[in-house]
């Protein structure tokens, strides 16, 4: 074997360190590389729509009335109608067991849920005007205005009760408002049930005025949702007024209206479906009535 002289010796060690720092270097410039993808969002980076659920139903998406909101469904509503229509007291943010519903549907139909506050005497002539595409504000679904609007399926359901004041003896059921005088809202179901049990109706804005004219005794009584006046006597303790009366024979449902011709009941009817399928219209009813009200 030769003999390794000195100088070759340090010649073999220039050379190992040159190859070591090589590769090295490539080391380096593999893993910049996987890093600057890797913060770009390129292959192995978790992407925003893999790590965000929206709720979205692509096929929903898809429907040709959906696209043509643009990205963007409006809804008719009174923003005065606690808990289905209202303002957090906290915070001044309009919610309600209606509004939460709506905003689930646009979520599904991979829109933005945007809200008109009016007053309930006027919101259908608002939809029929195309102030907004349809209306969030428990719209009962009768025969009648199924000729008139697209109605959707039912997303809740109640009963008539008949609110008087505390002191009132006389009434003690649906029959017994024959005759007496009923504050109530122009348009609303409420009112049609107090004129056909024969009730001599007076015309007001809304539900507060409703209670106030009972109140002052400048009327009997007012028709309304069972729902609305319980979470009424909860929220506020009026002991002036009671519920004297439930109607248990008249089941009413509640959906969202359209226009004619609109195509949008379909998709949101599909939404409804999909929203009651996964519990969610289940979850809202407990957070506002302690209940699910959707069937």
């Amino acid at each position: 074997m030769a003999d390794i002289t000195p100088g070759a010796s340090r010649r073999r060690k220039q050379r190992t360190s040159i190859i070591i720092a090589a590769i090295v270097a490539v080391i380096v410039v593999v893993a910049g590389v996987f890093v600057v993808r890797s913060l770009s969002g390129g292959a192995g980076a978790p992407t925003a729509s893999a790590s965000t659920n929206t709720g979205k139903d692509a096929a929903l998406a898809d429907d040709p009335a959906v696209k043509k909101l643009n990205g963007t469904i409006s809804f008719g509503t009174e923003g005065t109608y606690s808990p289905f229509s209202y303002h957090d007291q906290s915070t001044g943010e309009l919610t309600g067991y209606d509004i939460e519903v709506a905003k689930a549907v646009a979520a599904k139909l991979g829109v933005k849920a945007k809200f008109v506050e009016t007053q309930y005497d006027g919101i259908f002539a608002g939809l029929e005007s195309s102030h907004y595409d349809g209306i969030a504000n428990q719209v009962q679904i009768t025969p009648e205005r199924e000729q008139k609007y697209e109605l959707t399926k039912t997303y809740a359901v109640s009963y008539p009760v008949v609110i008087t004041r505390a002191d009132e003896t006389g009434i003690s059921g649906i029959d017994d408002i024959k005759g007496r005088s009923a504050a109530q809202t122009e348009g609303s179901n409420w009112r049609q049930i107090a004129e056909e049990h024969g009730a001599k109706v007076q015309t007001v804005p809304g539900f507060s005025e409703s209670v106030a004219a009972i109140e002052q005794k400048r009327v009997d009584l007012t028709v309304n949702d069972k729902l609305a006046a319980k979470d009424y006597l909860k929220t506020t303790g009026n002991a002036n007024i009671r519920i004297a009366a439930t109607d248990t024979a008249t089941k009413l449902e509640q959906g969202f209206a359209f226009r004619k011709g609109s195509g949008l009941a379909e998709p949101v009817n599909k939404a409804i479906d999909a929203l009651r399928a996964d519990g969610t219209l289940a979850k809202l009813g407990e957070k506002y009535f302690g209940e699910d009200i959707s069937k």
